[in-house]
């Protein structure tokens, strides 16, 4: 019994080590197989990506047409300029050399469909370039002008026209209370509605001394570039919807004041302050409030007194461009604070200087 338990003993002991024997077998095969599906994957994943890798050399270097990049020092007129002085208020038509506003050059994409927007100061100018940018992504444009300025408003007119788009032409001197809050009541009604309001007709007289500042002069100025943009604001903003737009034109004079023009240059500040404040307070309505800051851009303010006629030849020469700017350049700035793309920009300053810094 001793003997059979002895041998039952020694074939239980072979039988585990047998099954041992066989499970580190099984588990060896299995890492073989997890190791060699791995290898294999890995295999074909580099195969895949070895393969791929000509695919993504050769669209990377297929030809990809394009606008040639243009150097923005030598893209625009240059001083030395012609001396030339007009009458107040001035056309764009009669400027040498004449001011690009983007009538050739600008290309609308959908960004303001069917927006309705009121530009002061839209005949020449930024607001001129603006109105031509706006109606060409997609918006109707009513403008404001003083009557002299006709010729400029009619060419605005057409270039509206020729995009597509409904412009309203609605002259008239916006240092008068009572027409400001017409103004605005007649673009609505024009328009349809107001989604977008451009503050940008300006006075600007320059004077060496202050002791030359008339109070009439000063008078002007702050009516034209501060008090109507109040109006007319004040006028334009019941008729908002969240979603619109107010965008105020400032200047770089509102942080680094010329010499020559301190009446000016107060107004702007006016207009920077005034815009920041106003943001705050139309923010919770969904009403956005932004200002453009040029700096020296070639518009016929400059030729109608707003430089010094022997200084004018070298207008914008100064900058570290070299040259002034054209308005043709800032358009894209009122497009942009005006389109759903700029939707968390509000109470900003966006400067447009040649180099000269920014606010």
């Amino acid at each position: 019994m001793r003997a059979k338990d002895h041998e039952t003993e020694h074939h239980d002991a072979r039988n585990c080590e047998d099954r041992a024997q066989s499970s580190s077998h099984d588990r060896a095969s299995r890492r073989s197989v997890v190791a060699g599906a791995t290898t294999g994957l890995a295999a074909m994943a580099l195969a895949g990506a070895a393969g791929a890798q000509p695919a993504r050399v050769n669209q990377a270097s297929a030809p990809t047409a394009g606008p040639a990049l243009k150097n923005p020092v030598t893209e625009y007129p240059r001083p030395p300029f012609e001396k030339q002085q007009q009458p107040w208020p001035g056309l764009a038509s009669k400027m040498t050399p004449r001011p690009d506003h983007g009538e050739q050059s600008y290309k609308g994409s959908g960004r303001l469909a069917g927006r309705k927007a009121l530009i002061t100061g839209g005949d020449s100018g930024m607001g001129r370039a603006a109105a031509i940018a706006f109606a060409r992504e997609g918006a109707d444009v009513a403008i404001n002008y003083l009557a002299a300025e006709e010729p400029d408003a009619a060419e605005v007119e057409h270039f509206i026209t020729a995009a597509g788009r409904k412009a309203v032409k609605l002259p008239g001197d916006i240092r008068n209370e009572a027409f400001c809050a017409k103004l605005v009541s007649d673009a609505a009604r024009e328009l349809g509605g107001l989604d977008i309001l451009v503050n940008n007709a300006a006075r600007q007289i320059s004077q060496n001394s202050i002791l030359d500042i008339t109070t009439q002069q000063f008078d002007d100025t702050f009516k034209t570039n501060v008090y109507a943009m109040f109006w007319i604001t004040k006028a334009a903003v019941p008729l908002m919807k969240p979603g619109a737009t107010i965008i105020n034109t400032a200047s770089i004079n509102a942080y680094d004041p010329s010499e020559n023009i301190v009446d000016y240059a107060a107004t702007k500040g006016a207009i920077m302050i005034f815009s920041k404040g106003l943001a705050k307070q139309l923010a919770s309505k969904g009403i956005r409030v932004n200002a453009v800051a040029p700096g020296p851009v070639w518009t016929p303010l400059q030729v109608t007194g707003g430089q010094p006629t022997d200084k004018l030849p070298q207008f914008g020469g100064n900058t570290p461009m070299g040259r002034p700017g054209q308005p043709a350049e800032l358009a894209p700035l009122y497009v942009l604070l005006a389109s759903d793309e700029s939707s968390y920009s509000t109470g900003q300053v966006f400067a447009a200087v040649g180099g000269r810094g920014g606010p």
